[in-house]
């Protein structure tokens, strides 16, 4: 290839074999620009279709994987709503003990303290407590458990509610009846449940290993709700619970009672 003079242009030159019919070409360095343009527009492009094509080849690998967690966690949901059938049958027939032997003989014996049943019949003859909101006076859980802090607002940091020890697993009750506003997790309760009792109070329980309920389900007082566990920012098992009226935290115990 040889400039062509002021007219910037290529001459291509073609010798075929044996020196016959000698042919040249004459392209200009636009025309070559243009055509380096577009060859490197074609390359990219096929770059780009081959990694779209690579990276929708690989989602679609994942769908089978995908599809067979969806059925896992379909299984999981209906392994805990029977689970939370199995407890309130349970509660069934430990009311149906109570009501035979009575509570106090039975708390006598048995030297622990225990709620009454979500299901107690001798309530007024109702089986549980009704639907619809209830202000929050009942102990949030099965068991008496161990505060080890309480409603706190000071320079070191504010605490908002009370810190129960308690074994893990161990069952969260609602302290009232209401509507769940949240049940998800976060980095500092971990897994938390939030519910609306009507008239501005909100009652939230969290470090739960495992929750029952979802968002907008309606819950009556003593219904269980969760498990204990140490989620969040937590270093042993305990439930952290909390009272809110407009807004602002209010000493939990000015509420509910803790069984002695």
């Amino acid at each position: 290839m040889t400039p062509s003079g002021s007219g910037r242009k290529l001459n291509v030159v073609v010798v075929p074999d044996g020196g016959h019919d000698t042919r040249s070409f004459d392209i200009s360095y636009r025309m070559l620009g243009a055509l380096a343009v577009a060859g490197l527009t074609i390359c990219l492009a096929l770059t780009v279709m081959a990694g779209t094509w690579w990276y929708l080849a690989a989602r679609a690998a994942r769908v089978p994987q995908l599809e067979r967690e969806v059925e896992d966690m379909a299984r999981d949901g209906a392994r805990v709503q029977a689970l939370v059938q199995r407890l309130e049958a349970i509660e069934d027939q430990y009311s149906t003990i109570r009501s035979m032997f009575g509570a106090a003989q039975v708390d006598e014996l048995s030297g622990v303290w225990l709620p009454p049943a979500a299901t107690d019949r001798r309530a007024e003859g109702n089986p549980r407590p009704p639907l619809g909101p209830t202000r929050p006076a009942t102990w949030p859980l099965a068991e008496r458990g161990f505060v080890t802090q309480q409603l706190y607002a000071g320079d070191e940091g504010d605490h908002p509610g009370l810190d129960i020890a308690v074994p893990s697993e161990s069952y969260i009750r609602a302290a009232g009846g209401g509507t769940v506003l949240e049940a998800s997790e976060d980095a500092v309760y971990g897994r938390y449940v939030v519910i609306d009792h009507g008239e501005g109070t909100t009652t939230l329980y969290g470090h739960a290993s495992m929750t029952f309920v979802h968002v907008g389900q309606q819950v009556r007082e003593r219904q269980l709700i969760a498990l204990t566990g140490s989620t969040g920012r937590s270093t042993a098992p305990h439930l952290h619970f909390e009272v809110v009226v407009n807004g602002e935290p209010v000493d939990p115990l000015t509420y509910v009672e803790q069984p002695g």
